[in-house]
């Protein structure tokens, strides 16, 4: 008597996606009641476009300073290029 009583209880489960709760049969593996929850909170429109303007400026900002960094890579590059060629001509 004590393992049908065991094996028919509700189980409890919550939702990762909607975070709604779901009680399910463990014998016939059905949903027998779900409540919503609220879920993710939905932003305004003025919200996601400022937040779409904060990760923009960002990107550019990130941007300017890599090709600034590649820029003074390639200054250093070329002054040792031609540091190695007068090395090269005051050899011959």
């Amino acid at each position: 008597m004590k393992n049908s009583k065991k094996k028919s209880e509700v189980f409890q489960f919550i939702c990762p996606c909607c975070h709604s709760e779901l009680w399910v049969d463990p014998v016939t593996q059905e949903v027998i009641q779900f409540e919503k929850k609220g879920g993710r909170k939905k932003g305004s429109l003025e919200e996601l476009l400022l937040k779409e303007k904060k990760k923009k400026d960002e990107f550019d900002r990130k941007f300017k300073a890599t090709a600034e960094l590649e820029k003074k890579k390639r200054k250093k590059a070329q002054e040792k290029f031609a540091k190695a060629l007068t090395k090269l001509d005051k050899e011959d």
